[in-house]
């Protein structure tokens, strides 16, 4: 495969058959490219509880999940090399297959920046919330940021041990730099920089409403035919559940398990009918 990646001389994608087989195919990758950008793209639960429904004892089991904030990183940064570079190389288990959001409105929400453009800090800062990042003053991690003054600080979903300090005139970014996120310090001067979405089914506001409304119609269709097979607690589960997930997304464009809704947010034709047991 190496031999093949080099006569080609094209971004290639590995697929593996579980992580394990994954994590050592993208360290024995890592040392045969040591100059390309070698990613690795997998499953980032750690521990996933789908959502159950118990009729006999009327036990309704709430979907848990708990997300390897690592493996989240390097799912970003895979993606983020995509869109950087050619000579990138990803390694990925079969969680890949799985709808994503649509990449182009991926890319239309990145943003570019470098000294001496101007843009204003208020436009940054609403960017940045419709890409899925969240404004926190105190706990500065990975996908939020923090604005005082004319400094904007921006933990990118890509990066585990830096962090971006854009400063600003006025209207116009004056200059850019790379810091260590704990300590504050400057480690480099960046001439730029590209941020990336925190999350992969960042979509537009126009998309998010159409998709919505699509939702909203295929629940009417499956609170229907679970009352017409007079499942009526299953149709008040689902319904309540879809319409707390809609309201979410209405008021911050993301509710945990979207992924559940990515064929509506791509804006992708159902293949099948879709019956949910809960």
């Amino acid at each position: 495969m190496a031999n093949i990646i080099e006569k080609v001389q094209k971004p290639t994608l590995i697929l593996a058959h579980n992580k394990a087989l994954a994590g050592q195919l993208y360290s024995e990758f890592k040392e045969l490219f040591p100059s390309n950008n070698v990613e690795i793209f997998m499953s980032y639960y750690d521990y996933y509880q789908p959502e159950a429904y118990i009729a006999s004892s009327d036990t309704y089991i709430e979907k848990d999940s708990s997300v390897n904030d690592e493996i989240d990183k390097l799912r970003h940064s895979a993606t983020a090399s995509l869109f950087e570079t050619r000579d990138v190389i990803i390694v990925a288990s079969v969680s890949c297959i799985y709808g994503l959001g649509d990449p182009i409105d991926y890319e239309n929400m990145i943003i570019s920046l470098r000294p001496g453009m101007t843009k204003t800090r208020d436009e940054i800062l609403r960017k940045l919330i419709k890409m899925q990042y969240t404004r926190n003053e105190l706990d500065f991690k990975r996908g939020t940021f923090r604005a005082k003054g004319d400094i904007i600080e921006i933990y990118p979903s890509d990066q585990s041990e830096s962090a971006i300090r854009v400063e600003m005139w006025g209207d116009e970014i004056e200059k850019i730099s790379e810091i260590n996120p704990l300590t504050g310090k400057t480690t480099g001067i960046r001439q730029h920089v590209m941020i990336f979405p925190n999350s992969h089914y960042v979509t537009t506001a126009e998309k998010m409403e159409k998709a919505i409304h699509t939702i909203e119609e295929e629940l009417e269709e499956q609170v229907k035919f679970f009352k017409s097979k007079n499942k009526l607690i299953e149709a008040q589960r689902i319904e309540e559940r879809t319409n707390f997930d809609i309201e979410m997304m209405k008021e911050t464009g993301f509710c945990q398990g979207i992924e559940n809704y990515s064929r509506h947010i791509s804006g992708r034709k159902a293949r099948f009918t879709t019956i949910y047991f809960i």
